[in-house]
């Protein structure tokens, strides 16, 4: 394994464990070129205290789950505010929807269960496996990631239900200067591969690429030049939304398990 990424450059889109990730990449023989294309997510603690608050003053008839992370802050919020033991309570109390393995696992360190899973990691997936619920009239409680989440939000409101959601974290625009460095590297071909750990990094250079009018030329170089990675469900469907086919991703969502993936996808087509 230490030789499958010989010669091979990667850009790292996202800006958490860049360094570790960059390692691993030189262990396996190729090169790492750090290219943020998102800011580092902050909390919003106003939006996360009246979200709380309106949670447990008024509990919903389904939660509706998106990320560990997300539901970790939240329950470091309701402990600030002395509100961790009823926020436990309501959750305990209502039907619990969740997307993705991590927000499973945040649930069952407090001894909670969900009631409905994503069958793949993706929203698309939790929707599947919401289909046969009887959503009419229904209060629903969204916790989202670090972005707006319009289809899900768009479909529970189409089969009947009263959304409201919370956003404990929110993803920002990279430094200046960033996106417009990325874009270059993938066109122009000055990297092998480009590693997408959120569906926000494709996002944010998309939108710029599309600002440029180099949407269509970014797209193609990701289908003919250089390989698109995926670190998992969510961020592929990302890609997939405009038009990229041919990405790499692993079966279980890791880091490391993206590079390995890509490094068996190289070994393979040499």
């Amino acid at each position: 394994m230490a030789e499958q990424l010989k010669g091979i450059t990667i850009a790292l889109a996202g800006p958490r464990k860049a360094e570790e990730m960059a390692k691993l990449v030189q262990n396996m023989g190729g090169t790492a070129l750090h290219r943020p294309a998102q800011g580092t997510s902050f909390l919003d603690d106003a939006a996360l205290r009246d979200g709380l608050t309106a949670w447990t003053d008024q509990p919903p008839d389904l939660a509706v789950l998106t990320t560990g992370m997300g539901l970790d802050a939240l329950f470091e919020m309701a402990a600030k505010l002395e509100l961790a033991d009823r926020f436990l309570e309501v959750l305990s109390a209502s039907p619990i929807a969740a997307r993705g393995y991590k927000t499973v696992n945040a649930l069952k360190k407090r001894g909670l269960e969900p009631v409905v899973r994503d069958d793949d990691g993706s929203t698309k997936g939790l929707i599947r496996g919401l289909q046969d619920w009887d959503l009419q009239g229904k209060r629903v409680r969204l916790q989202l990631h670090g972005e707006s989440a319009p289809h899900l939000v768009q479909w529970l409101e189409q089969a009947g239900a009263e959304v409201s959601w919370v956003q404990p974290y929110r993803y920002t625009q990279p430094e200046p200067g960033a996106l417009a460095l990325l874009l270059a590297d993938i066109t122009e071909g000055r990297v092998n591969a480009v590693a997408f750990t959120s569906a926000p990094q494709f996002r944010f250079l998309t939108q710029y690429a599309r600002e440029q009018g180099r949407l269509e030329e970014l797209v193609q170089a990701l289908e003919d030049k250089v390989l698109a990675v995926s670190v998992g469900r969510l961020t592929s469907e990302a890609l997939k939304e405009e038009g990229v086919k041919r990405i790499i991703m692993p079966e279980h969502e890791r880091m490391g398990s993206m590079f390995v993936e890509l490094g068996r996808y190289i070994a393979a087509s040499r």
